[in-house]
């Protein structure tokens, strides 16, 4: 299903939860709406499933206009993240479910629950109910009953929220494969970035009711359009006399400009580890923290504190340990524009507009 959404708005009383957002959605393409809570994320799934009526705007689904439409005629699968599920019926007749309300005939409905089942890894497990599985195994009950009467488009709603860490993980990756062999269009809600950056195709970033950046993972980590973008998605420290920074010297010529540096931007080590040593500045290890495959280090440069990685493969650092330090470049925000700003004294001294 191809979707296109402009101009959407929803108020609830004085309160405006989503403020003219527009977007265009590839049939096939399994998005996630990312964002803090309370952003409007669920609120835009809700009238996609025809849940909640717009307060204006248009959703259209190939074309055609389906403001009005309920939601049983929607063509729509919905995940919820409590499951949902009918306690008092077994994983086969919980699957069943919504081929059994539009008639479909036994033996079809048979043929598509037990292709379901065995889609869904559930084989064996038809006749249980569902306070005999465990958390993963009902949300897979709920995909399989959501998929079952082959709609359109899959609606998601925070799916892995009530499931453990490393079951969270494990259905991240089945989940992508599963979309991806039944090729349905698919809209989950999340607040983890983890989880959106591993499993979508693309990210659409909402934040109090807009729709600040859509594009894939890669882009939008690499190339954040706005600040909040750019703070949101992973790990970052905003510094705010980034002109003190050795190589940055130039932003000086933006007042009132902030830079937001992440820690993959960040070289430390001794002198000896740099290929242009002249662009390092000395700094000095305030704390390490172990993160298993890496160290995460806090480290202080002419009086502003950074965070960046430092991998296990190297000389372990210690606290207070005098250090080079290289910011490679750095993303720089105003009022009116954002860019990267690469350290002058590299390759490309010029600031990259983004």
């Amino acid at each position: 299903m191809h979707i296109e959404v402009r101009g959407l708005n929803k108020q609830f009383g004085d309160f405006h939860a989503v403020r003219d957002v527009s977007f265009d959605i590839e049939r096939g393409k399994l998005i996630g709406l990312l964002g803090p809570s309370g952003g409007g994320k669920t609120s835009i799934l809700r009238m996609l499933a025809g849940l909640e009526t717009p307060s204006s705007g248009d959703i259209m689904f190939h074309g055609k206009r389906v403001n009005e439409l309920p939601p049983q005629e929607r063509g729509i699968g919905f995940v919820f993240q409590n499951y949902a599920l009918f306690k008092h019926m077994t994983v086969y007749d919980n699957v069943a479910f919504g081929l059994k309300v539009k008639k479909q005939p036994k033996d079809k409905i048979r043929e598509r629950v037990m292709a379901l089942i065995e889609l869904t890894g559930l084989k064996g497990f038809e006749h249980r109910y569902p306070h005999q599985l465990s958390g993963g195994q009902r949300q897979r009950v709920a995909f399989a009953r959501a998929l079952a009467p082959e709609p359109q488009l899959l609606l998601l709603d925070e799916p892995f929220a009530a499931i453990d860490a490393k079951i969270r993980g494990e259905l991240r990756s089945w989940l992508k494969e599963l979309i991806e062999r039944v090729g349905i269009t698919s809209i989950f809600v999340t607040h983890d970035q983890d989880e959106a950056i591993e499993v979508a195709d693309e990210i659409m970033i909402i934040n109090k009711g807009r729709l600040e950046q859509k594009g894939s993972p890669w882009d939008i980590y690499k190339h954040p359009q706005t600040q909040f973008v750019a703070s949101f998605i992973g790990e970052s420290t905003i510094v705010e006399q980034v002109d003190q920074l050795k190589g940055f010297e130039e932003a000086a010529a933006w007042p009132g400009t902030q830079a937001l540096i992440r820690p993959e931007y960040i070289e430390i080590g001794r002198r000896h580890e740099f290929r242009i040593p002249s662009a390092t500045a000395q700094g000095t290890v305030r704390h390490l923290h172990f993160r298993g495959s890496e160290w995460m280090v806090e480290v202080e440069v002419d009086g502003i504190k950074l965070i960046t990685y430092r991998s296990l493969e190297k000389e372990v650092l210690q606290p207070g340990q005098d250090i080079f330090v290289l910011i490679h470049r750095a993303y720089l925000f105003n009022d009116n524009d954002n860019w990267i700003m690469e350290n002058r004294l590299k390759e490309d001294p010029m600031p990259i507009h983004i």
